[in-house]
């Protein structure tokens, strides 16, 4: 009888055991089941985040020039603190040779040995004055076709003029330096470069820091015929332009100058000319992906009174 006890006893005990085994692999399965529901809801919600992500940089893009479709500001006169572009600021490349640094791009014209156009924005927080170490010229290795040697300017009289000013780069060394390539240089007569033209370059530098910022397409008007210095004919335009674009609150102004490559002490607004005039002369389209009707208004204009010159 006693043996019948622990028998039971015994049998007891092992279903009860295996009850609570039966139970356990329950709860086991239940929570597994949980976890893996919440994996796949983990993995699904980051999919959907970098599908997200994904999409937001491609309708966002920013090059290396600077220039975006969505540019962020630091605020002042109008502009948001996230201001959306709605086209690209680049002009028509006429060599089909585009040339693009991290703070400005240029469009190479090897038959003249020099861009026919440089374009950056200047942004009110880059107008600084690092009193940088000037670097030697160097040739642009980004050019296929190699841009000129700087020892095509020696003992020609005229300087290695700038295209993008190193005084518009100083907020970074790189930015800096960068402007030291030769295909960002034009030969130009000391008395212009030094003189009205150093005037013009300060007076965009001071409308960048009045209107929060501006676009800059510049160049010489290049054609045939004109003169050469150097071993690789380093064409001397006989006249540089410069082009500006400011935009506050989705609203634009563009202004446009034409100056000979000579000394002159007229007024900077003297050389005011319509960017339509500038695009006949060039044969570049400055700003082919804006609207038509707004490019239209802009570019047929030779009023300067938007823009402050006192």
């Amino acid at each position: 009888m006693a043996v019948e006890n622990d028998f039971e006893l015994h049998r007891d005990v092992g279903e009860s055991t295996n009850l609570v085994f039966k139970k356990m692999k329950k709860n086991l399965l239940f929570v597994s089941v949980i976890l893996l529901l919440s994996l796949a809801t983990f993995s699904y919600k980051n999919s959907l985040d970098e599908g997200n992500l994904i999409s937001s940089s491609k309708h966002n893009p920013t090059n290396q020039s600077g220039f975006s479709e969505n540019q962020k500001y630091s605020g002042g006169n109008g502009k948001s603190q996230e201001q959306s572009r709605f086209f690209d600021f680049q002009p028509t490349s006429t060599t089909n040779q585009i040339v693009k640094h991290e703070y400005y791009t240029l469009s190479y014209d090897e038959k003249y040995e020099q861009a026919e156009w440089v374009a950056y924005e200047l942004k009110q927080g880059y107008l600084k004055n690092n009193h940088l170490k000037r670097p030697r010229f160097i040739e642009d290795p980004k050019v296929e076709t190699g841009s000129a040697d700087w020892r095509n300017y020696k003992k020609t009289g005229y300087d290695k003029g700038h295209l993008c000013p190193a005084a518009d780069m100083e907020f970074a060394i790189n930015a800096y330096n960068d402007t030291f390539f030769t295909s960002n240089i034009s030969p130009q007569l000391h008395v212009f470069n030094n003189g009205v033209w150093k005037r013009l370059e300060e007076k965009v530098r001071y409308w960048a820091g009045k209107y929060d910022g501006i676009y800059v397409v510049t160049g010489g008007v290049l054609e045939p015929s004109l003169k050469t210095i150097g071993k690789e004919k380093v064409s001397v335009p006989k006249y540089f332009y410069k082009i500006l674009l400011d935009e506050s609150q989705g609203k634009y102004r563009m202004i446009a100058f034409l100056v000979p490559n000579e000394k002159s002490d007229k007024p900077l607004y003297d050389f005011v000319v319509s960017v339509d005039s500038i695009e006949k002369m060039t044969g570049i389209d400055f700003f082919p992906k804006m609207d038509d009707a707004t490019e239209n208004s802009l570019e047929k204009s030779s009023d300067y009174k938007a823009w402050s010159f006192n």
